[in-house]
Protein backbone atom coordinates (compact mmCIF):
# COMPACT_ATOMS: atom_id res chain seq x y z
CA UNK A 1 0.00 0.00 0.00
CA UNK A 2 2.73 2.46 1.01
CA UNK A 3 4.87 1.41 -1.94
CA UNK A 4 1.98 1.98 -4.37
CA UNK A 5 1.27 5.40 -2.87
CA UNK A 6 4.94 6.35 -3.04
CA UNK A 7 5.17 5.33 -6.69
CA UNK A 8 2.02 7.22 -7.64
CA UNK A 9 3.33 10.38 -5.97
CA UNK A 10 6.80 10.03 -7.51
CA UNK A 11 5.55 9.46 -11.08
CA UNK A 12 4.83 13.14 -11.83
CA UNK A 13 8.30 14.07 -10.58
CA UNK A 14 9.95 11.81 -13.12
CA UNK A 15 7.83 13.10 -16.01
CA UNK A 16 9.76 15.21 -18.46
CA UNK A 17 8.56 17.41 -21.28
CA UNK A 18 8.49 15.75 -24.66
CA UNK A 19 11.70 16.30 -26.56
CA UNK A 20 12.24 15.96 -30.23
CA UNK A 21 14.27 12.78 -30.81
CA UNK A 22 15.56 14.00 -34.17
CA UNK A 23 16.10 17.74 -34.54
CA UNK A 24 14.94 19.28 -37.78
CA UNK A 25 17.57 19.69 -40.47
CA UNK A 26 17.27 22.49 -42.99
CA UNK A 27 18.57 22.51 -46.55
CA UNK A 28 19.79 26.10 -46.30
CA UNK A 29 19.50 29.22 -44.15
CA UNK A 30 16.67 30.65 -46.29
CA UNK A 31 14.55 27.55 -45.60
CA UNK A 32 15.33 27.83 -41.89
CA UNK A 33 14.35 31.54 -41.76
CA UNK A 34 11.11 30.86 -43.64
CA UNK A 35 10.30 27.92 -41.37
CA UNK A 36 10.88 29.91 -38.17
CA UNK A 37 8.84 32.85 -39.43
CA UNK A 38 5.96 30.54 -40.37
CA UNK A 39 5.82 28.51 -37.13
CA UNK A 40 5.97 31.73 -35.12
CA UNK A 41 2.67 32.77 -36.77
CA UNK A 42 0.97 29.46 -35.96
CA UNK A 43 -0.53 28.51 -32.60
CA UNK A 44 -0.03 25.13 -30.96
CA UNK A 45 -3.38 23.34 -31.10
CA UNK A 46 -2.87 21.81 -27.66
CA UNK A 47 -1.41 24.75 -25.75
CA UNK A 48 -3.49 27.72 -24.67
CA UNK A 49 -1.37 30.55 -25.95
CA UNK A 50 1.95 29.30 -27.28
CA UNK A 51 3.19 29.47 -30.79
CA UNK A 52 4.11 26.34 -32.64
CA UNK A 53 7.72 27.46 -32.38
CA UNK A 54 7.61 27.82 -28.58
CA UNK A 55 5.56 24.77 -27.66
CA UNK A 56 7.17 21.63 -26.33
CA UNK A 57 4.06 19.45 -26.74
CA UNK A 58 4.41 16.32 -28.85
CA UNK A 59 1.79 17.52 -31.32
CA UNK A 60 3.83 20.72 -31.81
CA UNK A 61 6.86 18.60 -32.73
CA UNK A 62 4.73 16.67 -35.22
CA UNK A 63 3.23 19.84 -36.70
CA UNK A 64 6.65 21.45 -37.09
CA UNK A 65 7.78 18.37 -39.04
CA UNK A 66 4.64 18.53 -41.15
CA UNK A 67 5.14 22.24 -41.88
CA UNK A 68 8.71 21.59 -42.98
CA UNK A 69 7.54 18.71 -45.18
CA UNK A 70 4.87 20.90 -46.80
CA UNK A 71 7.49 23.60 -47.42
CA UNK A 72 9.70 21.04 -49.14
CA UNK A 73 6.76 19.97 -51.32
CA UNK A 74 6.74 23.53 -52.70
CA UNK A 75 3.66 24.81 -50.86
CA UNK A 76 3.46 28.53 -50.16
CA UNK A 77 3.00 29.93 -46.66
CA UNK A 78 -0.65 30.69 -47.46
CA UNK A 79 -1.25 27.13 -48.65
CA UNK A 80 0.34 25.70 -45.51
CA UNK A 81 -1.79 27.93 -43.30
CA UNK A 82 -4.92 26.97 -45.25
CA UNK A 83 -4.09 23.30 -44.83
CA UNK A 84 -3.70 23.70 -41.06
CA UNK A 85 -6.89 25.78 -40.79
CA UNK A 86 -8.82 23.04 -42.61
CA UNK A 87 -7.52 20.46 -40.13
CA UNK A 88 -7.59 22.43 -36.85
CA UNK A 89 -9.77 25.47 -37.47
CA UNK A 90 -9.11 29.19 -37.26
CA UNK A 91 -7.61 28.73 -33.76
CA UNK A 92 -4.30 27.63 -35.27
CA UNK A 93 -3.66 31.14 -36.63
CA UNK A 94 -2.39 33.85 -34.28
CA UNK A 95 -3.92 36.45 -36.61
CA UNK A 96 -7.24 35.06 -37.81
CA UNK A 97 -8.58 36.31 -41.10
CA UNK A 98 -11.19 39.08 -41.11
CA UNK A 99 -14.38 37.20 -41.97
CA UNK A 100 -17.98 37.37 -40.84
CA UNK A 101 -17.24 34.73 -38.20
CA UNK A 102 -14.32 36.72 -36.75
CA UNK A 103 -15.76 40.25 -36.81
CA UNK A 104 -16.41 40.23 -33.07
CA UNK A 105 -12.83 39.15 -32.44
CA UNK A 106 -11.42 41.95 -34.59
CA UNK A 107 -13.85 44.78 -33.86
CA UNK A 108 -15.20 43.80 -30.41
CA UNK A 109 -12.47 45.58 -28.41
CA UNK A 110 -13.04 48.82 -30.34
CA UNK A 111 -16.80 48.57 -29.73
CA UNK A 112 -16.24 48.04 -26.00
CA UNK A 113 -13.88 51.03 -25.91
CA UNK A 114 -16.41 53.24 -27.72
CA UNK A 115 -19.23 52.10 -25.41
CA UNK A 116 -17.05 52.88 -22.37
CA UNK A 117 -16.22 56.33 -23.71
CA UNK A 118 -19.89 57.02 -24.38
CA UNK A 119 -20.78 55.93 -20.83
CA UNK A 120 -18.08 58.14 -19.28
CA UNK A 121 -19.23 61.12 -21.36
CA UNK A 122 -22.84 60.61 -20.21
CA UNK A 123 -21.80 60.42 -16.55
CA UNK A 124 -19.73 63.59 -16.85
CA UNK A 125 -22.58 65.44 -18.58
CA UNK A 126 -25.14 64.32 -16.01
CA UNK A 127 -22.95 65.55 -13.14
CA UNK A 128 -22.49 68.89 -14.87
CA UNK A 129 -26.27 69.41 -15.24
CA UNK A 130 -27.01 69.45 -11.45
CA UNK A 131 -26.47 73.23 -11.04
CA UNK A 132 -28.97 73.96 -8.23
CA UNK A 133 -28.85 70.73 -6.28
CA UNK A 134 -26.84 70.44 -3.10
CA UNK A 135 -25.49 67.07 -2.20
CA UNK A 136 -23.33 68.00 0.80
CA UNK A 137 -20.03 68.23 -0.99
CA UNK A 138 -17.38 70.69 0.10
CA UNK A 139 -18.36 73.20 -2.59
CA UNK A 140 -21.97 73.13 -1.36
CA UNK A 141 -20.88 73.67 2.27
CA UNK A 142 -18.70 76.62 1.19
CA UNK A 143 -21.60 78.09 -0.78
CA UNK A 144 -23.91 77.72 2.21
CA UNK A 145 -21.45 79.51 4.51
CA UNK A 146 -21.14 82.40 2.10
CA UNK A 147 -24.93 82.64 2.01
CA UNK A 148 -25.03 83.17 5.76
CA UNK A 149 -25.64 79.61 7.01
CA UNK A 150 -23.58 78.94 10.10
CA UNK A 151 -23.36 75.19 9.75
CA UNK A 152 -20.69 73.38 11.74
CA UNK A 153 -18.71 70.90 9.70
CA UNK A 154 -17.53 67.87 11.64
Amino acid sequence: MVLGLSLSLAAPLSAQPASDPQPLRYNDSAEERRFHALVAELRCVMCQNQSLADSNAQIAHDLRREVLELMRQGKSDAQIKEFLVERYGEFVLYRPRVESTTWLLWFGPALVLLAGGFLVARVIRSRGDGSGATDGTATDVGRNRRDGDEEQEW
